[in-house]
């Protein structure tokens, strides 16, 4: 088994319960660990043999491009996407963090993290 992490993957979107936040969006961090069989990539040395984390932004960003009120929301579909996409992955976990939250305070990010795992 192995873990391929994609980390800090920056996307400006619209999620949240505001109308406001709908209309002028903010900057989310989205991180991604998946967990696969990776001994037969590691001998072959061919793409297809492992997890293309091209894939793996390709679906994060797609996601983030479609607005939900929550980011667990954002996270489960970010999950279920990779699940059903990627036969390899037995495990994902995600990391969705809203940069600079209109929570009426001075905080950095609001986080969720949420994981999946094959059946």
């Amino acid at each position: 088994m192995g873990i391929i992490k994609v980390k800090n993957i920056r996307i400006y979107a619209y999620h949240g319960c505001l109308d406001e936040e709908g209309k002028i969006g903010s900057e989310y961090r989205i991180d991604l660990k998946v967990h696969a069989d990776l001994k037969k990539s590691a001998k072959t040395d061919e793409l297809e043999d492992t997890v293309d984390y091209v894939h793996l932004n390709k679906i994060v960003k797609e996601e983030m491009g479609i607005r939900s009120k929550l980011l667990e929301t954002v996270a489960d579909k970010i999950l279920t996407r990779i699940l059903d996409e990627i036969a390899m992955v037995k495990k994902a976990a995600v990391s969705v963090s809203k940069i600079n939250p209109p929570i009426g305070g001075n905080v950095a990010m609001v986080t969720i993290k949420m994981s999946k795992k094959r059946a």
